[in-house]
């Protein structure tokens, strides 16, 4: 059984293994502030015995609380996750979107997508400073389904929104490519194996026929363009495969890839969820194989969900991603339009219609950001969470999701599925900080507007 206190639980300053075996550091966590430290294995006692490190600790400790506070409850939405159509060309075994929706659901027609859009143009005028482009990420169900409303939307909008797709990749020809590659869009798409056999084990059409071929030509299509991504859904079908998978995707010269464990939010899905030991094993292989093709050929793919753990720890503050935090970004950094124009915290709770806070036609945006449904997702704390509330990591993983842990437990006031793989990364990252390895594992300039606020030597 998986013992939560390899973690020590402990308040205030506590120390902690950075990973098994180590020989030189052990890390020191506060787990209230998210401030850490690696010490010296053989100076720990002069290090903690009245020293200099403690002193200008607690000498920033209000600071500390206050960058983090800010962090978890300071911030404004300044993205959305649209839906401009219900519905799916495939028929993924553990979407997170209902079947029905997917199958029977609707298209947004494109002069409602326009009208969105003129909501959400003067919503972020009047909520984000001067200058500040929001981000409409044009998601799904397959986006491209509805492709003449959002091309059209990104050609009305170009200069109001920075915009991006998340797609299957089935439905891209070389136009369309051209098209979104000329505007500079955030490309996303899915493939879950390196070879069909293992890809398309549970992402296939209606009909049941494979799709993977069709996705690496859209990869092909993209090769050299800097401003896309790969999704590859880790389950217990693939997860045996992600070194080779990293491998094929730093073959075909991918830049980024996100290794996302497959969200246990409806109960399809959770047949493929891997034991946690399991998925951790060969997730942290395939981040040391990313390491030594990196060696090998000096080119970066850099896998964005482990980079953002990373950079969690390293920076909190220049953190891409809200998943690992608690609250997470939904309804406070970001929120989600579906296809009739209904509002939720989040897409994965897209398909739950208690959490629908409101209607962009019918209502107003801060008002919906203020109802119940937003609330509870805005207002969830790690710290009303058991175990969590007791662990270090608290602030470098979040309890992620509440959808899933909504779905899954009853409640959002409960973890969600994958405690031991969070646990796992972090002690990964703490051992790349002590062998001074991260920036083999993180996007170039992720800290160009990065500061100190504390350093000791």
């Amino acid at each position: 059984m998986y013992q939560l206190n390899r973690f020590n639980t402990a308040d205030g300053l506590q120390l902690q293994p950075i990973d098994i075996g180590h020989k030189d550091y052990i890390g020191v966590i506060s787990a209230d502030t998210a401030f850490w430290a690696l010490l010296r294995k053989d100076q720990i006692s002069q290090a903690l015995n009245g020293s200099l490190l403690l002193r200008k600790y607690y000498r920033r400790l209000e600071v500390f609380g206050e960058e983090i506070t800010a962090l978890r409850t300071g911030l404004k939405p300044s993205a959305v996750y649209f839906n401009p159509t219900d519905r799916c060309n495939l028929n993924c075994s553990y979407c997170y979107i209902p079947k029905s929706l997917r199958k029977n659901g609707r298209h947004m027609s494109s002069r409602r997508l326009l009208e969105a859009l003129k909501i959400l143009k003067t919503y972020f005028r009047s909520s984000l400073p001067k200058g500040q482009k929001p981000q409409i990420v044009f998601h799904g169900a397959e986006p491209l389904l509805n492709k003449g409303a959002v091309f059209s939307a990104i050609d009305k909008f170009g200069q109001d929104f920075h915009f991006g797709i998340q797609t299957n990749g089935t439905l891209l020809d070389s136009q369309d490519v051209e098209f979104l590659k000329s505007r500079r869009i955030s490309i996303g798409l899915s493939l879950d194996g390196h070879i069909s056999s293992v890809a398309d084990r549970l992402r296939r059409s209606w009909d049941g026929r494979g799709v993977s071929e069709k996705v690496i030509e859209s990869i092909n299509m993209l090769r050299g363009y800097d401003n896309y991504s790969v999704i590859c859904t880790v389950t217990k079908e693939n997860m045996a495969s992600l070194i080779k998978m990293v491998e094929f995707l730093h073959r075909m010269e991918v830049p980024i890839c996100m290794l996302n464990p497959v969200r246990c939010t409806l109960i399809g899905s959770r047949k493929h969820k891997p034991l946690d030991s399991g998925i951790a094993r060969h997730y942290l292989q395939a981040l040391d194989r990313s390491y030594q093709l990196y060696q090998k050929t000096g080119r970066k793919l850099v896998v964005a969900n482990f980079a953002n753990i990373l950079i969690g720890i390293i920076a909190p503050l220049a953190r891409r991603l809200m998943c690992d935090i608690s609250p997470c970004g939904g309804g406070r950094c970001f929120f989600a339009v579906s296809s009739s124009g209904d509002m939720f915290p989040c897409s994965e709770f897209i398909g739950i219609k208690k959490f629908k806070g409101g209607n962009i036609f019918k209502d107003d945006i801060r008002n919906v950001l203020e109802t119940a449904p937003f609330k509870s997702v805005k207002e969830r704390r790690i710290e009303n969470i058991e175990p969590c509330c007791r662990c270090a990591i608290r602030h470098f993983c979040g309890a992620p999701c509440p959808a899933e842990a909504h779905e899954m437990n009853g409640s959002i006031e409960t973890r969600g599925a994958f405690c031991e793989l969070y646990v796992d990364q972090v002690r990964y990252a703490f051992r790349l900080i002590a062998d001074n390895k991260t920036g083999a594992y993180l996007w170039d300039g992720w800290d160009k507007d990065a500061f100190t606020t504390f350093k000791i030597r």
